[in-house]
């Protein structure tokens, strides 16, 4: 079976589905490339909403700061961001780039967030200009995510269009592309060791949010899925692709698999919790039923 790609010229997807071209640039033209488009929106999607459960308990609560690692909260950013690199620097699909973006703006949210609630906690009221501060993070953030993918999309076409360019360039910035993508890989696997080294210190996971993890762990399965879907039908050019996409189906699926563990620990610590619970009630009702007998 030959591999047989969508045609498109001037700027104009010929045999590819109209609305994916309209929306990300990506001509598809079977229906492989087609799921695995839907996957990643569904991929992109998980990852947007992932941290507004963190977000809204950590605001219930007020005390992120203790329940969540900061060493957690900075290797995701930093593989978030080298992540994003490694995309545009290795030509990478559109929507691994627009996920990426969305990514790293969502990390600037929940570490303002973060770092209000330490600031707060340690002076034990609240300051406005510290307040202003993160709001003025979140509208940052936001912006960036509505203007940026477009911008870059439009220069990585603008870049397509002229195929003619130095190959020794484009060899030296793939290469400096896959290495941030194998160094995004490296935070993201150490991102999840400095949450469950506290959850285990604090024998709890009491005000983090499992939700997080959850959409976290779909949409890691649901991104490494969109990128297999992609896989072109000659062996040879297998091989080429999932060499070309390694670091980030390492990223994806190395720490789906952690977050199990980060699962499990959720699940005992709940069983500990309800354990003390029950016990703390015994205590309390055992009394009562000895005034009970000696009346």
């Amino acid at each position: 079976m030959g591999d047989t790609g969508p045609r498109h010229s001037g700027g104009v997807c010929i045999e590819g589905s109209p609305w994916i071209w309209q929306l990300l640039q990506q001509c598809v033209g079977n229906a492989w490339e087609y799921w695995s488009v839907i996957v990643g929106l569904l991929s992109i999607t998980c990852f947007l909403f992932a941290a507004l459960p963190q977000l809204y308990v950590a605001h219930t609560n007020g005390r992120v700061d203790q329940a969540l690692s900061l060493g957690f909260l900075l290797c995701w950013f930093g593989g978030d961001f080298t992540n994003f690199v490694g995309c545009y620097l290795t030509n990478q699909l559109p929507l691994q780039i627009i996920t990426a973006i969305l990514y790293v703006n969502m990390d600037i949210i929940m570490i303002s967030q973060f770092s209000y609630y330490k600031l707060k906690n340690n002076r034990l009221k609240g300051n406005g200009s510290l307040k202003g501060i993160c709001i003025l993070w979140v509208v940052l953030s936001i912006t960036l995510s509505i203007i940026l993918p477009s911008q870059l999309l439009l220069k990585k076409h603008d870049k397509n269009t002229d195929v003619e360019v130095n190959q020794k360039t484009i060899g030296i910035t793939e290469m400096s592309g896959f290495i941030c993508g194998y160094v995004s890989s490296v935070f993201y696997l150490g991102s999840r060791f400095p949450q469950l080294h506290k959850n285990f210190h604090r024998k709890s996971t009491e005000g983090t949010s499992y939700l997080l993890f959850a959409l976290a762990m779909l949409g890691n399965c649901t991104y490494g899925m969109s990128l297999l879907l992609k896989l072109p039908a000659v062996r040879h050019h297998k091989s080429q692709y999932i060499i070309h996409h390694l670091p980030w189906l390492i990223g994806s699926f190395g720490v789906l698999i952690l977050d199990f563990f980060m699962t499990a620990q959720f699940i005992i610590y709940q069983k500990n919790k309800t354990n003390k619970t029950k016990d703390l009630f015994a205590i309390e009702v055992e009394p009562l039923l000895v005034d009970e007998k000696e009346i």
